[in-house]
């Protein structure tokens, strides 16, 4: 089900969008009463504007709920790995059970996008290309062998805790809050 959010709601979201990446971008982490209230206020406001509209109460919990869990499932195996932190997951997961399912899929499509332009920019900045290679390759291989089970998830996870420090961190707030509202922009959801 589709409920079509105010355009206020989505400036209120893309608001504490910009947010989290300010926040991320200075400390290199999304604060857990950020993503908590985000999250609860999505819920709370989905389930009111669902009650606002005429449709019954629960149709606006399960909206914003879906919508959390598939930000949750996007995002989830990149934290599992050592990709980004739980920060950057729940926000995601905030914005889900503000816009629903869908628009979270393309949030995150977006905040992907962005996310990979900036990692490269990053790289080239950075200019040693044939380290990133290398990271990048070992990486991949560790993401293919999670088909093999859940148990190299630990093993992995571990490993690129180790690798943490030496590596260049991007702040994942900052492609989160870009590519959602230029997704907002994109689908006519963020009015200017």
């Amino acid at each position: 089900m589709m409920i079509e959010l105010p355009k206020e709601a989505i400036w209120l979201v893309s608001a504490v969008l910009i947010e989290a990446a300010v926040i991320d971008g200075l400390k290199l982490k999304v604060p857990n009463w950020l993503t908590l209230h985000f999250f609860v206020g999505g819920l709370v406001f989905s389930t009111w504007w669902t009650i606002h509209l005429g449709q019954p109460w629960y149709a606006g919990v399960l909206m914003s709920l879906a919508g959390a869990l598939v930000g949750l499932a996007l995002l989830l195996p990149l934290w599992m790995i050592g990709g980004m932190g739980a920060g950057d997951v729940k926000l995601l997961a905030g914005v889900g059970a503000w816009v629903g399912p869908a628009a979270t899929v393309g949030s995150f499509i977006g905040c992907a996008l962005i996310g990979g332009i900036l990692a490269i920019a990053m790289v080239l900045r950075e200019g040693n290309v044939v380290r990133h290679w290398v990271m990048f390759q070992t990486i991949g291989h560790e993401i293919l062998s999670l088909r093999r089970g859940l148990s190299n998830v630990t093993k992995i996870s571990a490993v690129a805790a180790e690798r943490k420090p030496t590596m260049t961190l991007l702040p994942y707030g900052i492609p989160i809050a870009i590519g959602a509202i230029g997704y907002f922009l994109w689908a006519g959801m963020l009015v200017l």
